[in-house]
C-alpha cells in the first residue's frame, strides 16, 4: 500500500493530497516521492535477485472479491493470466477469474 497517508484519512483510492498514486506511476515527479521510492526499491531489488512477476492486487469498494491486473509485454500473454487463474482455483470465493 503506497498511499498509506490517505488510507489513514479515509481515502480509498487517493494520497493525503487527493492524488491517485497509481496514475504517477509511469512518470513520477518529486510530487510523488512515495512511487519515487518504490520504483528505486524495485530497481535495486532487481539487481540481486530478478523479479519474475509483479502482482497488483486491488479491491473494491462497491465489488466483492479481489482483482488484478496484467500486462501482456511477455512473448507469452498467457503467462500473465496463469496466476490469478491459478487464485481462482485455489480460493473462487476470494478471487475472481
Amino acid at each position: 500500500m503506497i498511499n498509506v497517508d490517505g488510507v489513514i484519512h479515509g481515502n480509498y483510492r487517493t494520497s493525503l493530497a487527493g492524488v491517485d498514486l497509481n496514475r504517477q506511476w509511469t512518470d513520477p515527479s518529486t510530487l510523488y516521492p512515495e512511487v519515487l521510492c518504490l520504483k528505486k526499491m524495485i530497481q535495486n531489488f532487481n539487481k540481486t535477485n530478478p523479479i519474475v512477476m509483479y502482482c497488483d492486487l486491488h479491491g473494491h469498494s462497491r465489488a466483492r472479491s479481489v482483482f488484478m491486473y496484467g500486462n501482456n509485454y511477455s512473448q507469452n500473454p498467457e503467462a500473465t493470466r496463469l496466476f490469478p487463474y491459478l487464485m481462482h482455483r485455489i480460493s473462487p470465493d476470494m478471487f475472481d477469474y
